[in-house]
């Protein structure tokens, strides 16, 4: 697993973002129309593709792509 695999990912769940915008530095914060809604995708798509379960604080912590990737690396790494 890898950081452009996840990107790939989460642009296939994404329909409203343009593909090839997301990059590993942009802050999740700073996607012109990131909702609620695409960080409840984040937790569905972390857990049917890489079983792990986030938290909502892990979440908030997670600022750009690559941290919110790093997390869920980690976690499925101690499965």
């Amino acid at each position: 697993m890898d950081v452009s695999e996840f990107i790939k990912k989460l642009e296939t769940e994404f329909e409203d973002i343009p593909k090839g915008y997301l990059t590993p530095s942009i802050k999740m914060s700073d996607i012109e129309g990131w909702s609620s809604m695409h960080s409840l995708i984040v937790v569905a798509l972390a857990d049917t593709e890489y079983g792990v379960t986030l938290k909502g604080d892990e979440l908030k912590k997670a600022q750009s792509i690559q941290e919110l990737f790093d997390v869920i690396k980690s976690k499925s790494a101690k499965q």
